[in-house]
């Protein structure tokens, strides 16, 4: 059995895990999960992942806005993420962005959220997590204007992208997409990143690799991602595992 997993990215306050989250909590340490950080969207999933990371040693939470979860809330709400990021347990402001993809807040909001919650990252000394579906251009020039540290999670840009996200002294995190029989792209970008700026994510209970496709994923199964991934650039899947295990923690400032 493969060990030393960290999940960079995962969801695990969704309700697809509510019948049985306890019991696959409990169990993940046993199938090679180090570590896992779980994401919040909003003011209420981040309290979520907040409690399961005082609950489970090898959990650690994210708190902050996504894009698709900004109706009903204004950039004073940001005080609350504030006061969560405080936590000893929270490693990131996150999940933050940009999604023009399903427009549930205009383009306008989402970049003024996006770019508040940047300068409390910075003020706060913290990561990013970034979030960049269907919107690269817009995503890279405000990146480009702050400069944060942090992570281009679920990459789905081009490899002149990954280039100039790297050039920023950021991480770019692949998931089970890379696995998909269609992911030439991704296994393209894979060559451009520099092995001490990979992570390795599931964003679950989504994305779950082949051959696990279609099902609710979860952290266990990145070893499958890393079997992929490995192949391609010529080392073991440990290795691999090995190597994103501590690049997750210079990330994330675990170190």
């Amino acid at each position: 059995m493969l060990n030393n997993i960290f999940d960079t990215h995962s969801h695990y306050d969704d309700e697809k895990f509510s019948p049985d989250r306890d019991e696959l909590l409990s169990a993940l340490p046993n199938r090679g999960v180090s570590f896992a950080v779980s994401c919040g969207c909003d003011i209420e999933s981040s309290k979520f992942n907040k409690d399961l990371a005082e609950k489970y040693d090898y959990i650690y939470f994210a708190a902050g806005f996504h894009p698709e979860n900004l109706e009903g809330f204004s950039l004073n709400d940001i005080k609350e993420i504030e006061k969560l990021a405080r936590h000893e347990k929270c490693v990131a402001i996150g999940e933050i962005g940009l999604d023009y993809h399903w427009m549930s807040s205009t383009k306008e909001k989402q970049k003024e959220f996006f770019r508040a919650q940047i300068e409390l990252a910075k003020r706060l000394d913290m990561p990013v997590i970034v979030h960049d579906r269907e919107a690269h251009g817009d995503t890279l020039e405000i990146l480009r204007e702050t400069k944060p540290r942090g992570v281009l999670h679920c990459f789905s840009g081009s490899k002149e992208s990954a280039r100039e996200i790297i050039s920023f002294g950021m991480y770019i995190g692949l998931n089970g997409v890379a696995t998909f029989k269609n992911a030439r792209k991704s296994l393209e970008v894979l060559h451009e990143i520099p092995l001490d700026r990979l992570v390795l994510e599931t964003d679950c209970p989504y994305l779950a690799p082949e051959p696990y496709r279609g099902r609710r994923n979860d952290s266990s199964y990145i070893e499958f991602i890393a079997e992929r991934l490995s192949a391609e650039i010529g080392i073991t899947a440990q290795e691999l595992l090995d190597i994103t295990h501590e690049n997750a923690k210079r990330l994330y400032n675990m170190v």
